[in-house]
């Protein structure tokens, strides 16, 4: 996903860049509402679903001059099995324009169809409910960043080298790489953001309280001083790496450090599936597997 706070680092690169959004979807499409893409000449970021309707909305974007509401029904006009329609919303950005919708606060609400007049009720109401593109009445509102669930993995060894890697170009997620070893995280992988610390604990404090924790650092007495500082702070998702010995000792430790056994659940130990593997790529895929699947963790994880 290509929100519109994503796009001023792309606009610094590249210059001027069209944003194509996927506004409305109905019946089977390959991407939903909120789905975007950036163009430039020579260069994309995200993705709308790719196959034809991408091609032909990049080829349109080099004439974009002015904002563009365009509804095709995939079947009929691009000969997509999909059979569903959308309406994308194409628009033009430069640094001047993209620094006046930062500042107009968390929602942006701008005039994307020619003759649209004054800003609908219906959004002006509901301004600071929106979590999600809203087309009406020839206007467009979204969130300005975006809805994005923050993955703390604390660790750039790796498998958390891998793990970032992995989830970063996921849409949704905004992906922290914290270590101790500054060197670690001189060169992350693109769109993750890295956080050199003191002691691992004081990563805590750049994370929400809903952040997904995954504690994987070089250093096991580390990893019981960030599980048991999350546990502490309340924090709901917490993985942390290693075997079965390792979570049994950990579960002890942590008793032993105050916290009942329904706290000490919460730290999942171990994640992943083994079935995958022991190379750092292929623990990292799995951890990513067990993310995105619908059914969340294996229960005995939860044990």
């Amino acid at each position: 996903m290509t929100a519109l706070g994503d796009l001023p680092p792309l606009i610094a690169a590249h210059g001027p860049v069209v944003r194509v959004l996927v506004a409305e979807a109905r019946g089977s499409t390959p991407r939903g509402p909120g789905a975007a893409m950036a163009l430039w000449d020579g260069g994309q970021s995200g993705s709308i679903g790719g196959g034809r309707l991408e091609w032909e909305a990049a080829r349109l974007s080099k004439e974009i001059a002015a904002p563009s509401v365009t509804r095709r029904p995939l079947g009929p006009a691009l000969r997509q099995c999909c059979g569903g329609a959308v309406t994308l919303v194409a628009e033009r950005w430069d640094a001047d324009a993209i620094a006046r919708a930062a500042a107009g606060g968390a929602t942006c609400a701008r005039p994307v169809a020619p003759g649209a007049a004054g800003m609908p009720e219906g959004i002006r109401r509901n301004l600071a409910k929106i979590d999600a593109p809203v087309l009406l009445d020839g206007w467009l509102a979204e969130p300005f960043h975006g809805r994005k669930s923050v993955v703390m993995i604390h660790g750039a060894g790796h498998v958390g080298l891998a793990l970032a890697a992995i989830l970063a170009p996921l849409p949704g997620l905004r992906v922290i790489l914290a270590d101790t070893r500054a060197d670690r995280l001189r060169d992350p992988p693109p769109g993750v953001a890295p956080l050199p610390v003191a002691e691992a604990a004081a990563a805590l404090a750049a994370a929400p309280r809903d952040a997904t924790h995954y504690v994987m650092t070089h250093d096991h007495d580390a990893d019981l001083s960030l599980c048991h500082a999350l546990l502490s702070s309340g924090a709901l998702d917490i993985g942390l790496i290693g075997s079965k010995t390792k979570s049994a000792r950990f579960r002890s430790r942590l008793a032993a450090l105050g916290h009942d056994a329904r706290a000490i659940a919460r730290v999942r130990c171990p994640i992943g599936d083994p079935a995958f593997g022991k190379h750092p790529q292929a623990i990292a895929v799995s951890i990513a597997a067990e993310r995105l699947s619908p059914a969340g963790p294996r229960p005995e994880e939860t044990a």
